[in-house]
């Protein structure tokens, strides 16, 4: 008789991952970090349990994006009181903060849950090719 398998916290193994933004589309490089934060490409994924990785993301200032989206692709925010509605283009976040960008399309990809707020605490972006996390040795990984 086969036994459901079942993964406990004490059997999580992280790893650390870096991503280019400059190589690939803005949603394919969201897809795949958001599949590593959720830990779904694992044998041992179990959907009650945080099994994700550590996601590094470099060059979000060189991100890319394709067709019209960096005048077409809208952000909004409200303020919570009457006519507070904001918004602003691609272009314009671009220049206020290119990370958001990445922070916000690949929350988007995150399951709407419990788990979320501890999966994305474990993205890191940054807008050059540097980075702080050269003592956890980070693999880089090849994003199609």
């Amino acid at each position: 008789m086969n036994k459901t398998f079942t993964l406990k916290p004490a059997d999580i193994n992280r790893t650390w991952v870096i991503v280019d933004a400059a190589e690939v589309p803005l949603g394919r490089l969201s897809s795949v970090v958001a599949s590593r934060l959720i830990g779904k490409y694992k044998p041992t994924y179990t959907p009650h349990v945080d099994d994700g990785d550590y996601v590094i993301v470099i060059n979000a200032d060189n991100l890319v994006v394709t067709g019209d989206k960096e005048s077409a692709k809208t952000y909004y925010r409200h303020s919570g009181f009457p006519g507070g509605l904001k918004e602003r283009s691609l272009k314009e976040q671009r220049v206020l903060g290119s990370s958001k960008i990445i922070e916000k399309a690949v929350k988007g990809m995150l399951p709407k849950n419990k788990l979320a707020t501890d999966r994305l605490a474990r993205l890191r972006v940054f807008g050059g090719a540097e980075h702080t996390h050269n003592a956890q040795k980070p693999v880089k990984l090849e994003v199609k």
